[in-house]
């Protein structure tokens, strides 16, 4: 877990209200989430972590998703969101069990919000890359730094899945409280 009471300046609208929003990384292994809270021109990093589910030598996709779906539920409930931003899924023709694979954690963490009565955004991973590193084609380096920046941490977020679930939640933060950087 990346844990912060670092808070950036954002070029906003005041508007007074304080926005929770976390951020979410996808993935059957790892899944990465990050929870940031907007207070008018403010933004602090609340947690960020990743879910590790477990490995079985069957590999039970279904006692996987239980897992994910608790764990993320636990965190749903200890921070209440308002938001929840989502990577969505890259499909590459090479590697199409991926990305059905992939569907299976997503369909799970949407569900989970659903139950929580939290909105979810999806954003795919270009444009989650150009709100924070100003380039949508950015390495998984580039958006780590970039993260460490934004929140003034001592290292790089690790593993990269918590960068991206960082990087999901500023997507909507600069998406939505920045006129001037709307995608």
């Amino acid at each position: 877990m990346v844990a912060s009471n670092a808070t950036i300046h954002v070029m906003a609208k005041s508007t007074g209200s304080v926005r929770r929003i976390i951020g979410i990384d996808p993935g059957l292994n790892l899944t990465g989430y990050g929870v940031i809270e907007c207070r008018g021109h403010d933004v602090t990093l609340l947690e960020a972590g990743v879910i590790r589910l477990p490995r079985s030598n069957g590999g039970n996709l279904p006692v996987r998703l239980e897992a994910l779906f608790s764990e993320l539920g636990e965190v749903i409930k200890e921070f209440r969101p308002q938001t929840m931003c989502l990577e969505e899924i890259y499909s590459h023709t090479e590697y199409p069990r991926t990305s059905i694979l992939m569907g299976h954690a997503r369909g799970v963490i949407c569900l989970a919000a659903r139950l929580a009565r939290v909105p979810v955004l999806s954003f795919s991973a270009k444009r989650i890359k150009q709100a924070v590193t100003g380039n949508g084609n950015a390495s998984k380096q580039q958006v780590q730094r970039s993260v460490q920046q934004i929140f003034h941490l001592a290292r790089a977020p690790h593993p990269p899945d918590v960068a991206d679930a960082l990087a999901a939640a500023m997507c909507y933060v600069n998406t939505t409280c920045r006129p001037d950087r709307r995608q």
